[in-house]
């Protein structure tokens, strides 16, 4: 054995041999973590799509609806820096397949559930199980690829599905609805899980990076206190509105608490979240641009879904299909991005170029109108969102979890995750409300009786989201080139097994 073998061995805490024959099963093992974590991403989704019928078949208010998609957002948000903690201390093996049976049997919950209340229960414990999987999946895959080429090849797989899991939801969605029935949009995750759990069994060796380290416990409940008031104040200026007691006061103790919490971390003997996983540049704007993605998406899939099934009359299915384009140029960006053009030209080119396409592709789309039509005003526009979407995400995904130390793969892996989940807390809450003013002011002095004036004015709401979410995306390009160093990142040897891209 090499004196290097030998020395990354020592320094990842685990048996040359086993991390041999985890490098010789690497893509397997990818194939299991992809499986899990299109099973976490679809989830943000795939009810949506369902909840009319769900609505229908238990009688719940419209008030009550939008507690089937906040009670998996504020599960999960609030608890994926403890979920990446846990996976940290107690390895991630275990960690991944709790995380995998665990949100498996939430999900059949939810499929068999006979009212509202089990409904919001089941998805708070899918959110609660996927806090804990998503970020080991993640941390999985930054220590199963060491070799740089190989690393960047394994994210732009990983990235495409965190960036088009979106769109894969609202087509099965879809298609589960129309062929058989909403309840299916949970059961299926019991047969992906089934999946996930027999190859994480087989394949995933284990070992705990922090196994000498404690968990934090004021840090936890800071942060996982933190990050379901933000969601939360968020989700309740969707429902209600901005000038609410309820937004502001749970914006504001959201702030605060995040606030002690990164004080904390300062002076905690074991920090949940390590403030020098924050502290490098590159990492700090590849957090920023996971974030400004996540909140800039939903202009995407929450109001083309709307403007495809009402204005221009899809069905669930073929709404889904309709978003496949732009998921077929993501994919494509996404390995290109990842594994030729970040390598060769660095994050400070390629990812504001990612932003600036992304913004005029959703400029384009805000051109729709009353009379379009998909194939001239929506089809052209989402391929070339689906490649600027494809030159940011996995690469952003990749440098933000690259170059940490071994032990604290699982929350740093946990931090992308929750920028992605808060980022997309904000931009439905943000966007939704730009929407609905837009459609309001339109409406003021016309005649509301006219089936031509309110279509016009649902179309003004769509194009007002999409203006908004090029300007986030506009503002993303910024910022990721001020950010970002110049030139292209150096491999770091002294922070293996975890390579630094």
């Amino acid at each position: 054995m090499s004196q290097k073998t030998l020395a990354e061995s020592s320094r990842s805490g685990a048996p040359a041999t086993e991390r041999g024959e985890a490098s010789s099963r690497r893509w397997w093992i990818l194939a299991v973590i992809a499986i899990a974590q299109l099973m976490v991403v679809l989830d943000a989704t795939i009810v949506n799509i369902a909840l009319p019928s769900a609505q229908s078949d238990l009688d719940f208010s419209d008030g009550s609806r939008q507690w089937i998609v906040t009670a998996y957002a504020l599960a999960f948000a609030s608890l994926l820096l403890l979920g990446g903690r846990i996976a940290d201390l107690f390895g991630r093996k275990p960690a991944f397949l709790v995380g995998v049976v665990g949100f498996a049997l939430a999900s059949a919950l939810g499929g068999a559930a006979n009212g509202f209340t089990m409904l919001v229960a089941a998805r708070a414990l899918q959110g609660a199980f996927g806090a804990l999987l998503a970020p080991a999946a993640l941390s999985l895959l930054n220590t199963t690829f060491t070799d740089a080429r190989e690393r960047a090849r394994a994210f732009s797989v990983y990235g495409a599905i965190a960036g088009a899991g979106g769109a894969v939801g609202l087509l099965l969605g879809g298609v589960l609805t129309d062929a058989l029935d909403w309840r299916w949009t949970l059961y299926v995750n019991v047969a992906i899980a089934v999946g996930a759990f027999a190859g994480g069994w087989i394949l995933l060796g284990n070992h705990r990076d922090a196994a000498d380290a404690k968990l934090d416990v004021p840090g936890t409940v800071l942060v996982a206190s933190g990050l379901f008031s933000l969601v939360y104040g968020f989700s309740n200026a969707e429902s209600h509105d901005w000038g609410s007691p309820l937004t502001w006061g749970f914006l504001i103790a959201g702030g605060l608490l995040l606030t002690a919490f990164t004080w904390w971390q300062t002076r905690a003997a074991h920090p949940l979240l390590p403030l020098r996983i924050l502290l490098d540049r590159d990492r700090a704007a590849s957090f920023l641009a996971v974030l400004i993605t996540g909140a800039g998406m939903f202009g995407v899939f929450l109001f083309l879904t709307y403007y495809l099934q009402l204005n221009l009359g899809f069905s669930p299915t073929k709404t889904g299909v309709a978003f496949l384009p732009m998921v077929g140029a993501l994919m494509v960006a996404a390995q290109l991005g990842t594994t030729v053009l970040v390598p060769r030209l660095g994050p400070k080119a390629v990812i504001p170029l990612g932003f600036a396409i992304a913004t005029a592709g959703m400029a384009w789309l805000a051109g729709i109108g009353v009379g379009s039509h998909y194939l001239s005003a929506v089809l052209p526009q989402l391929v070339v969102i689906g490649v600027g979407l494809g030159l940011v995400m996995p690469p952003a995904m990749q440098l933000a979890t690259g170059g940490v130390a071994a032990e604290d793969a699982g929350v740093a892996s946990a931090t992308v995750n929750a920028m992605q989940q808060v980022g997309g807390s904000i931009g439905t809450a943000l966007l939704n409300t730009l929407a609905a003013s837009a459609a309001t002011d339109y409406l003021a002095g016309r005649d509301t009786t006219s089936e031509l004036v309110r279509a016009q004015a649902t179309i003004e709401s769509y194009t007002t989201a999409f203006w908004w979410s090029a300007v986030l995306f506009g503002a993303g390009a910024v910022i990721a080139f001020l950010l970002y160093r110049r030139g292209v990142p150096k491999q770091d040897a002294s922070a293996a097994p975890v390579v630094h891209m």
